[in-house]
């Protein structure tokens, strides 16, 4: 039987889920879909890019339809989305940090581009995104009540830092 991609990745989510990051690997997946090693390269050039589709598709099932006017409601539902899809499945946050350490900008980007909709310059919106995932990657074990305080002083600060650039012009 021939897998498609999306079946190899819903395999490893549920590998991920039943042992953890530490042993999920190309040959237990394969022998789990019941092919060789070898088939799966076909979909994957090595275990780095199963990994990545692994937390693209964690991310993607975690976003909510959703239009929201205001920037920093944005950011904050962004935020619990990102916090969401990394609780939803065991060692979630450790394989999202793991793929995106290299290229955090793809978690980012979403947040940069709302700050920046809410009026803050490239700078403060590249920091606060960056400041924003990386609060995000490292309290995901913080009670509700925790994560939500915290990111609620992340989010007092940016407002505030919006509101002294916009009387600075």
């Amino acid at each position: 039987m021939r897998y498609r991609r999306s079946d190899v990745v819903e395999r490893a989510i549920a590998v991920l889920d039943e042992t953890g990051l530490e042993d999920l690997s190309m040959r237990r997946i394969a022998a789990d879909l019941g092919v060789q090693v070898g088939a799966l390269y076909h979909h994957f050039d090595n275990k780095a890019a199963l990994l990545a589709a692994v937390a693209e598709e964690i991310l993607r099932r975690g976003r909510r339809p959703a239009e929201i006017a205001a920037w920093d409601a944005e950011l904050q539902l962004l935020c619990v989305e990102l916090r969401d899809a990394m609780r939803r499945h065991r060692d979630g946050a450790a394989l999202i940090s793991r793929v995106h350490r290299s290229d955090a900008g793809a978690l980012e980007l979403p947040l940069r581009s709302a700050l920046e909709r809410g009026g803050a310059d490239a700078e403060i919106a590249r920091l606060g995104a960056r400041t924003l995932v990386r609060f995000v990657l490292s309290h995901e074990d913080d009670s509700d009540r925790d994560f939500a305080a915290g990111l609620g002083l992340l989010l007092d600060g940016l407002r505030h830092r919006r509101g002294s650039m916009e009387t600075q012009h």
